[in-house]
């Protein structure tokens, strides 16, 4: 009679566990698909700005702006479809896997590197150097110092995962 009832709520516990862990999954699925169709059609609306763009870049020869906007918005779809990239390797790996985040932050990195040296490239223009200028671009290279060296701590990140990690068949290597 004691084992019957030791056994009951096991046997209970099992099949709670089974069906809220199956119900988790699918959740868990259905959430890795909306935001994966999500992050798509992101990808998607930001090539068709950065066409756009481009085509005024091309329009107004001369003036810079227009071309930092335009090396913005391609970085962006670039950061947008390595993290689709990312929810997908997680979405089959089934745990998250730290190398396509890292790269991710590697990709924004260099995309903030990129647009603050040619807006500094444009500040520095004849006529445009103000006391104003000046506070900006020290401001800048502060800037552009603590991002290289976040992009060394990133590549060295890299470098020692993918040598600590045995290759995986399946896992592309970027």
């Amino acid at each position: 009679m004691e084992s019957k009832k030791s056994e009951q709520p096991d046997a209970e516990s099992n099949w709670i566990g089974r069906v809220s862990s199956r119900a988790f999954l699918r959740i868990e699925v259905s959430a890795y698909l909306v935001l994966g169709l999500l992050l798509a059609l992101v990808a998607i609306l930001g090539t068709v700005s950065a066409m756009f763009a481009l085509v005024q870049a091309a329009q107004e020869l001369g003036v810079s702006l227009p071309l930092v906007a335009t090396m913005d918005r391609i970085l962006l779809v670039l950061m947008v479809i390595e993290i689709l990239h990312t929810v997908r390797v997680s979405f089959n790996e089934g745990a998250l896997v730290c190398e396509p985040f890292l790269v991710v932050g590697l990709i924004a990195s260099i995309r903030r590197v990129l647009v603050i040296t040619l807006e500094s490239a444009q500040a520095q223009e004849p006529g445009k150097w103000t006391p104003e200028a000046q506070g900006l671009f020290n401001s800048s290279m502060i800037e552009l110092g603590v991002l290289g060296g976040l992009i060394v701590a990133m590549v060295w990140s890299i470098y020692l995962l993918r040598r600590s990690d045995p290759p995986h068949a399946d896992r592309q290597k970027i």
